[in-house]
């Protein structure tokens, strides 16, 4: 590409992080270097070829995020049971019921405070 009299590689034009990645990306297409030499269009196998890479890395981390979330769900289960325990302890205080019908009307506040 000829820019203002001088020939540029359009690489050049782009941001200096984005030509790292760019490299990087090159690089770990090069892997598959003996399959996309023997494509009929060279260039466009090797794109293909970075975008298998780019694929099993967003595969890479879809797994890892998931086992974070599953991670944090369990997290906020164990929260969510630590707060009915407390909210029945400070109702049963506060209430301090006696019979099952009360214990009962204890637990139906403490499912109502749950729900916020």
């Amino acid at each position: 590409m000829v820019l203002f009299g001088e020939d540029k590689d359009w690489k050049e034009l782009m941001s200096e992080d984005a030509q790292v990645e760019l490299a990087d990306l090159i690089e770990k297409a090069k892997k598959h270097r003996s399959a996309y030499m023997q494509a009929d269009d060279v260039k466009v196998a090797q794109t293909w070829s970075a975008l298998t890479e780019i694929s099993k890395q967003l595969k890479g981390l879809e797994g890892r995020l998931a086992k974070v979330e599953s991670i944090m769900k369990s997290f906020a289960e164990v929260g969510e049971m630590a707060k009915r325990e407390t909210l029945r302890e400070r109702m049963g205080d506060i209430f301090k019921p006696k019979t099952s019908r009360e214990r009962e009307q204890v637990e139906k506040v403490v499912d109502t405070l749950m729900e916020f």
